[in-house]
């Protein structure tokens, strides 16, 4: 997503009229613009000339939050610069407000407290023509000053696209011109000798109201930037936290040098009490490092040489010297605020309804307002009080509050969830999480600590030390946590090179040592393969019933050997587990595990539901099915979760899991806690609730001021009232939305069930799962003759084309052909199919 800055945007009218422009610009995808922040994000392949002319031509401005994409300097990129958040719009209102104010006090006194409450004045004031020539000028003065008004309104007007600025020029340039009329009446009045009627025109002037109105505006555009500005303290916080020099190690010899001057590659040092410049590895020391400010984790990670450390984090004991590898815009804390960022500048599906009234929202003002004014005087009532009911319409409605609702409030929410290790990459993810009814886990790594370690080890035909030696020979080559637990048993062992590595995947690993093929896997996956030992079966079973994870080996096709390996669930998993259902949320635990395994542990934290034996397209089938019920979420840390993830309503990554299953979801947290789960969720429920708490009070305020401000309620509204409603509307909304700091995430206290889930049909998508793995059976045959892949292929093709068979695996070096059947199909059709292509079958099993 590419970010531009808007200049000109003063309601959600104005964010509506851009977003329409952009999108129609040719190769622009998606369009998405924050009245909040002043930023608008595009996707597409337009040029960023194009887009900025098409703003232009909609009668604002744009500029490209231009961004260094190298990844070999640190060269920061604009965004990340906490000043792109200043808040520039206060002083400026402020300082209109410092000329604005006093001369409307001084107009208020002369109008209103001389006239009507007998205040002393010179005697040149009794004279109503005098009095009004002072505060024609007096008005102007003060309109000229908030002239931003009336140039923004007009402009808007003449591009067809009124919005507030065009409502407050026509209330207040209404209110001038009507006062204007009326003093060049009184004028002539006054020539003629009618007193009476210059004493009635001077009671019917509205130059207060004139001034009054611009100036109120300006006292809540004021309170509304300053709230707005406070909306974005977190991403402020996050951006201030970046480190501006680093100290870098040359020859032996420290330099300090500014953080743009590090590249990937160079070697820092950081003294206890320091911030890590940029992302890097541990060489040399060991210490604690303060992680709170990138996951809100309050207790120090002790690191040694080796570890990881992140930019902005602080080394609290030890020296250090690291290697730095992620710097610039590729650091962790760049990733987290660029993520918030572009949180802010998307929309929540929410936003839709508030961004269509708003289109329509001043053009229908603006109807009202002549038709208030036509209705009272075909009514009867004096021009006088029609035009003051039809000014007081323009002037009380508020479109600001309606663009405003959503997105202050997803932009606190985005910040809250980011002090706590919480990332919502878009708005969507931020509203849609809160809606979840079915959450499906994963185990390894999710539900479980994903650091596993050997509990039993069984060889066969040999010692353990030896099935040691085989199994981490060919386990070395993975990244899978059950393969690193077995590598790390082995450790001190003369452990073995071996060629021709390959991973099946959701299935196990293969090579060759020695001339002969090595398999590693489930016992399912090695039972495939025609490789079985009755004994370890029977052992299988039982270790799978105690939560271990079996794995099985297979050496020049004779069984090796079983390692049994247990990963200890997570400290707060059951407890996370327990606040989800809580809430009404169902749980299912989806894992490539066998049954028995799966089972043990889903017992153990308290899952509804269990699907083991799963491969990652099957993970990704099942949420597919769970999404027909209701809103879904999928929680994993694997690539074998990137399907899943996608897939979901909202996809939850674990924030050490793997770039891939990070990238494929739509919430990452930080500190590998299931409890974040539901303190995301919780937390997005916060903030739908201020969101509709919000658009509430946006769309009561205009149905019951508007019609109020017409006078059908009987009662005669000034304009300046009107004017000063509309002031503190917006700012009622910010300050609602500013609440959600207030929230606290981990706190269960208040949760409760939203919605209800059928749980019979959760349990009957989980069962037809289970009878379609139930229903595929395998055959293995044993054939002679293969001598090549051309005969794979041959043997391949024969057996698919038999009716009932899934798939068919031939593989020449073990002389076997592994067949998937979807239905039963007897041996001798399997067998006479193989034998017409000229290869002989030994058996089948």
């Amino acid at each position: 997503m590419e970010q531009y800055q808007v200049t000109g945007m003063s309601c959600a009218v104005c964010a509506g009229r851009v977003e329409k422009a952009v999108k129609e610009v040719p190769g622009v995808t998606s369009c998405s613009v924050s009245l909040l922040t002043n930023s608008m994000g595009v996707e597409g392949s337009a040029s960023a000339a194009d887009i900025v002319e098409a703003v232009e031509k909609a009668g604002y401005g744009a500029s490209p939050k231009s961004a260094s994409s190298k990844t070999d300097t640190g060269s920061a990129p604009s965004w990340a610069d906490s000043d792109a958040l200043k808040d520039r719009e206060t002083p400026i209102l402020k300082k209109r407000l410092m000329w604005s104010v006093p001369l409307l006090m001084v107009l208020m006194y002369f109008s209103m407290g001389h006239m009507m409450w007998g205040w002393y004045a010179p005697e040149a004031f009794d004279n109503h023509v005098f009095l009004g020539l002072f505060e024609l000028l007096i008005a102007a003065a003060v309109m000229v000053i908030n002239g931003k008004f009336f140039v923004s309104g007009v402009s808007s007007l003449l591009h067809k696209a009124p919005n507030m600025d065009t409502l407050v020029a026509l209330g207040s340039g209404a209110s001038f011109i009507y006062s204007v009329a009326e003093l060049f009446l009184m004028i002539l009045a006054q020539g003629n000798g009618r007193h009476d009627i210059v004493m009635k025109y001077g009671m019917n002037m509205y130059f207060e109201s004139a001034a009054m109105i611009p100036t109120l505006i300006t006292v809540g555009k004021m309170l509304e930037a300053k709230s707005k500005g406070r909306t974005t303290d977190a991403l402020k916080g996050l951006m201030s936290l970046a480190p501006k020099t680093a100290v870098l190690l040359k020859d032996g010899v420290e330099t300090e040098v500014a953080i743009d001057k590090v590249v990937a590659g160079d070697i820092f040092a950081v003294r206890p009490g320091e911030k890590i410049p940029v992302d890097g590895v541990i060489l040399k020391g060991s210490t604690s490092v303060d992680e709170s400010a990138l996951t809100g984790e309050s207790i120090p990670a002790d690191k040694s040489e080796g570890d990881n450390v992140s930019a902005a984090t602080i080394n609290q004991q030890g020296y250090i010297e690291c290697r730095a590898i992620r710097v610039g815009e590729d650091t962790t804390l760049a990733g987290i605020i660029r993520t918030v960022s572009d949180a802010a500048a998307t929309k929540a599906p929410l936003a839709r309804i508030a961004d269509k009234v708003s289109m329509i929202f001043v053009p229908t003002v603006i109807v009202l307002s002549v038709l208030t004014l036509a209705g009272w005087l075909i009514a009867g009532k004096s021009f006088t009080f029609a035009i003051a009911r039809g000014i007081s319409v323009l002037v009380i409605s508020c479109p600001c509050a309606l663009g405003l609702a959503t997105p202050v409030a997803i932009m606190v929410g985005s910040g809250v969830g980011a002090k706590n290790g919480i990332l919502f990459k878009t708005a969507s993810a931020l509203e849609a999480a809160g809606r979840t009814q079915i959450i499906a886990l994963d185990k390894t790594g999710t539900v479980t600590e994903g650091q596993p370690s050997v509990t039993d080890i069984i060889p066969v035909g040999r010692d353990e030390n030896e099935l040691l030696i085989l199994a981490a020979s060919l386990e070395k080559n993975s990244e899978h946590p059950l393969s690193k637990a077995v590598t790390f048993e082995a450790d001190g062992l003369p452990i073995r090179e071996v060629t021709d590595f390959e991973v099946l995947s959701g299935h196990g690993l293969r090579c060759m040592l020695d001339g002969k093929e090595l398999i590693g896997g489930s016992m399912k996956f090695l039972a495939s393969k025609g490789i079985s030992e009755p004994s370890l079966t029977e052992r299988a079973n039982i270790l799978s019933e105690q939560g271990k994870t079996p794995l099985m080996f297979a050496y020049g096709g004779e069984a090796a050997g079983l390692i049994a390996v247990s990963d200890k669930i997570r400290e707060d998993s059951a407890k996370a587990v327990r606040e989800l259902r809580n809430m009404g949320i169902s749980t299912i635990m989806l894992t490539g595990d066998n049954h028995r395994t799966a089972k043990a542990i889903a017992a153990q934290a308290g899952v509804d539901h269990v699907i083991s034996d799963v491969l990652p397209a099957d993970k990704s089938e099942v949420v597919t099915a769970m999404k027909t019920l209701g809103k879904t979420a999928m929680v994993g840390d694997g690539i074998n979760d990137a399907p899943a993830l996608t897939s979901a309503d909202s996809g939850i990554a674990i924030g050490a899991g793997t770039d891939i299953a990070v990238d494929a979801a739509d919430i990452v947290v930080m500190k590998n806690r299931l409890s974040d789960v539901t303190a995301a969720i919780r937390l997005s429920r916060h903030t739908i609730r201020n969101i509709h708490q919000n658009l509430f009070w946006a769309f009561f305020y205009n149905a019951v001021c508007i019609p109020l401000a017409m006078g059908l309620y009987g009662i005669e509204m000034k304009p300046m009232y009107g004017a000063a409603a509309m002031a503190l509307s917006s700012f009622f909304v910010c300050m609602n939305a500013l609440r959600l700091n207030l929230v606290k995430p981990y706190d269960a206290a208040h949760d409760r069930k939203i919605g209800q889930i059928n749980r019979e049909a959760i349990a009957e998508i989980v069962s037809l799962t289970e009878k379609k793995e139930d229903k595929t059976m395998t055959k293995t045959m044993k054939i002679e003759g293969m001598m090549c892949p051309h005969c794979e292929a041959s043997v391949k093709k024969a057996l698919e084309a038999i009716e009932g068979v899934e798939s068919a695996a031939p593989d020449h070096t073990a002389g076997v052909a592994v067949v998937t059947l979807s239905a039963e199909v007897e041996n001798d059709v399997l067998k006479n199919a193989v034998e017409a292509k000229d290869y002989k079958v030994i058996g089948i099993e």
